[in-house]
């Protein structure tokens, strides 16, 4: 994933949460996935799901944070990672824990040009889904005053809502063998597309 955003040319990677499966995974994979995030050499920005929630002894107390480029939310930075000199900001609600909670819960105002929102849990497509947790709906997507929503939790690439902002999910990369490339142009507006897995 890493190569397919320097191939990209990208400016920011967002990793919306379970980069991990759970929390107790090994120290040795803990370091290895932060010596990857700082080899990467690009801004990371990781929005703590439900599997890798921030509880103590998460993989994010042990190490993953460590790198300087490196920005988790709801621990290195409050609730948004900021870019000045992209004029970008990068929004969202941390799990902290296993239980359930509202990922797009009250977002504060926008304070840079362009913002991303991140959320991680499930689309209420219908009535069917309301037995499910972490719930994201229609009514919240108006309020974000967001250029783009990026959304976690779905192993399957999709897009959700009517399109304002545009929101997707990415899917698991290895699942999909994508990455969404979003693009912000104050000319075109958001574009997103599906870039292939460089191996």
């Amino acid at each position: 994933m890493l190569r397919t955003a320097h191939h990209a040319h990208a400016d920011v990677v967002l990793l919306v949460g379970d980069v991990f499966d759970h929390n107790r995974v090994s120290d040795e994979l803990v370091e290895g996935a932060a010596e990857l995030l700082e080899d990467a050499d690009l801004p990371v920005v990781i929005l703590p799901g439900n599997h890798d929630c921030l509880m103590p002894r998460s993989v994010y107390h042990r190490g993953v944070e460590a790198p300087s480029n490196v920005h988790v939310i709801g621990m290195t930075v409050e609730d948004r990672a900021t870019f000045p000199d992209l004029d970008l900001e990068v929004w969202g609600r941390a799990h902290f824990d296993y239980f359930d909670m509202v990922p797009l819960r009250e977002p504060p105002p926008r304070e840079f040009g362009w913002r991303v929102a991140a959320a991680h849990g499930h689309w209420v497509a219908g009535p069917a889904d309301e037995h499910r947790s972490y719930l994201i709906r229609a009514h919240e997507l108006e309020t974000l005053d967001a250029h783009y929503l990026a959304l976690g939790h779905w192993d399957t690439p999709v897009a959700i809502g009517e399109g304002t902002p545009p929101a997707y999910y990415s899917g698991a990369p290895t699942f999909a063998g994508t990455v969404n490339l979003v693009r912000l142009d104050p000319t075109e507006g958001t574009t997103v597309t599906r870039e292939p897995l460089r191996t």
